[in-house]
């Protein structure tokens, strides 16, 4: 598996701690937008010395492919990050499967980048780590994200009910899967 890949208009890259202030800009910006889908941030988490500990440590991860978080770039800015595409919960042998999870900027939506980049993520899990099964867990009103998923074939299995501790309170996830054909 590489740390880099491209597509027709993006880089998708596994960061080095260097890349810490990238980071920590890419999340400032859309700071109230992500946290609405995500577990509560610790204090510390919006410095650029918290970013540098989180990719040393996804940058580990990703040498044992157990958890493979993708920087989005345009081609044409190699140094702003439009989005993430996470595949983490990575498990080989008999499960042989993953989780998937993503974001990205709200400046850059409505361009396909965000379909771009899953396509891509798609096809390294399948192709270069042999997964059979990948699954992602997404808010059931959260319209955008579902079809991004069933774009790419992913199929509704059901409710994982109180899935994620958000916002003070246990929610319910809708739970998608894509099956390796």
């Amino acid at each position: 598996m590489l740390f880099e890949y491209q597509t027709r208009r993006l880089r998708l890259r596994i960061l080095k701690p260097d890349a810490a202030s990238q980071v920590l800009n890419f999340y400032l910006r859309d700071r109230e937008l992500f946290e609405k889908y995500e577990p509560d941030r610790v204090p510390q988490f919006y410095t650029v010395d918290h970013q540098r500990t989180i990719l040393k440590c996804e940058y580990n991860l990703a040498f044992r492919l157990q958890n493979i978080r993708f920087y989005v770039y345009l081609k044409e800015n190699p140094n702003l990050i439009i989005g993430t595409v996470c595949f983490h919960n990575i498990s080989g042998s008999y499960y042989s499967s993953c989780e998937v999870g993503y974001k990205f900027s709200s400046a850059f939506w409505h361009h396909g980048y965000a379909s771009e980049a899953l396509e891509k993520g798609i096809e390294v899990m399948f192709d270069e780590l042999n997964l059979h099964r990948i699954q992602a867990f997404v808010l059931p009103d959260n319209e955008p994200s579902i079809r991004l998923l069933e774009s790419h074939g992913f199929m509704r299995e059901g409710i994982a009910r109180s899935n994620l501790f958000l916002q003070g309170e246990w929610r319910d996830h809708a739970q998608y899967s894509l099956i390796r054909e």
